[in-house]
């Protein structure tokens, strides 16, 4: 599935974009969870100070 994502960014327009991954831990378990997202190229440093 991530390839047929991330493929699909590579054609035309999607040049401009990112597939970013975070890990978040769980407040309630302490449990690491991966957040997935696409965002422009220019955003990807804010996304990950959030």
């Amino acid at each position: 599935m991530a390839k047929k994502a991330v493929a699909s960014l590579q054609k035309g327009a999607g040049r401009g974009h990112a597939k970013v991954i975070k890990m978040v831990k769980s407040e309630k378990t302490g449990a690491y969870t991966f957040e997935e997202s696409i965002v422009t190229n220019e955003e990807v440093q804010d996304h990950f100070k959030k």
